[in-house]
């Protein structure tokens, strides 16, 4: 008999504590244990304070958990790498470079040849919707176009695993919605796992195949729902209605976001 691969994650009793500047010690999670595969797009959904940046950091190696262990491609987690690429808010780009710059720098610090990391740059661009944007500074993007760079280049060092901290947060919502469908039409495109971490319970439902709403004091899962509706996803649709009235209730909101 075959043994099932072991999922892309796998989180095994995380907690994670840490201590304010007075000294006074917080649990920002405790007791997290999930597994995502192979492919899935799962939403980390619940409010501010939950710990859900705290567990993408976990997993992305910028923090250490206090407990437990946390294993991508069945490596135990020890710091960061370029096998998981990560999406923040604030955009994160270097100003004194270019666009195709700013892509093509993961791929430069991996040692990778000029020719490569130009063809690399470009097709990442490409594949955001910034062809024949290389060479503009951040400074001359708009804050949706800065997203697009960040994107690809998380893109550029082929990650298998793609962190996303509710990069769409700052965004208005015109070009919130045209990046949620870029970002499914990347994941058409190239098979990817992505773990995207959200507040807002429409994006987690347009995105998501899997749902993990959390809870605070301490962070932990507190349901894991699988999301079974065919892209792209109405939001008028009465399967996309109940399912937001099902994650409201879950998170405990008594006014939908």
């Amino acid at each position: 008999m075959t043994t099932p691969p072991e999922p892309l994650i796998v989180c095994d009793r995380v907690g994670h504590r840490y201590r304010s500047a007075l000294g006074r010690e917080t649990a920002a999670l405790s007791g997290v244990s999930l597994t995502i595969g192979a492919d899935e797009f799962v939403c980390l959904l619940g409010p501010s304070g939950c710990g859900k940046t705290t567990l993408l950091n976990l997993i992305a190696g910028f923090l250490a958990p206090s407990e437990g262990e946390i294993r991508v491609g069945g490596v135990v987690v020890g710091g960061p790498s370029p096998e998981r690429g990560v999406v923040f808010q604030d955009y994160s780009l270097f100003p004194w470079l270019t666009a195709r710059g700013n892509v093509a720098f993961g791929p430069r610090m991996a040692g990778r040849p000029a020719r490569e990391r130009r063809r690399l740059a470009e097709e990442c661009l490409a594949l955001v919707g910034l062809e024949g944007a290389g060479d503009r500074y951040p400074f001359e993007l708009s804050g949706g176009m800065k997203q697009r760079v960040a994107i690809a280049h998380a893109l550029a060092t082929e990650p298998a695993l793609l962190l996303m901290d509710e990069p769409f947060a700052a965004l208005d919502a015109m070009t919130r919605g045209a990046l949620q469908a870029q970002i499914l039409a990347i994941r058409a495109r190239e098979a990817r796992t992505i773990l995207f971490v959200t507040h807002n319970i429409a994006e987690a439902i347009a995105l998501g195949t899997r749902i993990l709403v959390m809870s605070p004091n301490p962070g932990r899962i507190a349901e894991d729902i699988p999301v079974d509706l065919p892209y792209p996803r109405r939001r008028t649709a009465p399967a996309f209605n109940a399912l937001y009235e099902r994650l409201t209730q879950a998170i405990g909101l008594s006014v939908a976001d």
